[in-house]
């Protein structure tokens, strides 16, 4: 956040003045289970819901209407969070029947926006991690990730983690109207070169890709990233579901008035002619002219930049839910 308020400060802009509320909810458990075919792990956990980044075409916006608030303005200024997500995730992983299985930081919401700095719960749940020794991949947008540098390093010397930086431009015009609220591309590609030299494994996902937006931009950003030691490159084509598709289009007029139409048309390609996809196979890689164009550019970046590089598997043999794997003495 402050990195945010020092840009708006140098840049002569001011900054949102909207007030956001935080209420603390008491979930029963912090691990939700992935039954999608077409998401690379068994579970995840989102120690907030909302998030205040405030990215238009955010598909965790829908899931906010189950708390009863709107998908928009709710979503960026209503933070619901789990103070108690520390204790339900160690007592989930002591329990009897657990096996360590793929756990996802921020499959919904990032797990390090603003608030984070103040609550500390993320930093709290991967202390709980290295406790018991148990693997998890993160991703986030949010350079406050850099706090807990001392646990990743930790974690990452045993092979117990990933970290996945969100990077969709290397244009800070387009991260201003994009997504408004989070840290300046210099503060992610900075993250991704600290993180990179300090032994943490950094995947870069360019998610979404949204089409006469940053689909031109997929080439320099790979190389970018690269020169900064992310070993792997990983994307998602923009779906517009539910609420998103009329919050998307109404942004989209009203910042890109001259070529609105176009890119939703071309996302409507991506989509067999609908901005609304749910379609397990297609619905994060699109299909079509355009999503196979794209596609074959990812090729390219990583035959170019990234070639035979690839993240290290991680270790879940070391895993110890009674945290006996010590030194014995006899």
């Amino acid at each position: 956040m402050d990195d945010f308020l020092n840009y708006c400060e140098a840049e002569s802009e001011s900054a949102d003045n909207n007030k956001t509320s935080y209420l603390e909810i008491y979930p029963k458990t912090i691990l939700n289970k992935v039954t999608s075919p077409d998401i690379g792990f068994s579970y995840s956990m989102n120690p907030y819901q909302g998030c205040e980044h405030g990215c238009i075409y955010c598909y965790a916006r829908n899931t906010h209407e189950y708390w009863g608030y709107s998908a928009g303005l709710d979503f960026e200024r209503k933070i619901l969070y789990k103070a108690n997500a520390p204790e339900l995730l160690e007592k989930k992983l002591r329990s009897k029947n657990w096996q360590p299985q793929d756990i996802m930081f921020s499959g919904n919401t990032d797990c390090y926006q603003p608030i984070e700095k103040k609550l500390e719960i993320t930093r709290k749940m991967l202390q709980v991690l290295l406790k018991l020794k148990h693997p998890a991949s993160m991703i986030t947008k949010n350079s406050l990730i850099l706090r807990d540098l001392d646990v990743l390093k930790e974690m990452a010397a045993l092979n117990l983690v990933r970290v996945s930086i969100s990077i969709t431009s290397l244009s800070e015009e387009v991260r201003k109207v994009v997504e408004p609220r989070t840290a300046s591309i210099r503060k992610r590609l900075e993250t991704v070169q600290i993180l990179s030299e300090n032994g943490i494994p950094v995947n870069v996902m360019m998610a979404p890709i949204i089409p006469s937006i940053n689909s031109h931009e997929i080439l320099p950003l790979v190389k970018k990233v690269s020169e900064l030691g992310a070993t792997s490159i990983g994307y998602t084509i923009v779906r517009l579901n539910g609420a998103i598709g009329e919050i998307f289009t109404n942004w989209l007029h009203k910042t890109y008035p001259d070529r609105a139409e176009k890119i939703l048309h071309q996302i409507e390609d991506c989509h067999g002619g609908t901005l609304n996809d749910s379609r397990y196979g297609n619905r994060m890689r699109g299909e079509g002219k355009i999503a196979e164009q794209i596609n074959l550019q990812f090729k390219l970046a990583r035959k170019l930049y990234l070639k035979d590089q690839h993240l290290p598997p991680l270790d879940f043999s070391k895993f110890d839910k009674h945290q006996t794997n010590q030194i014995s003495l006899f």
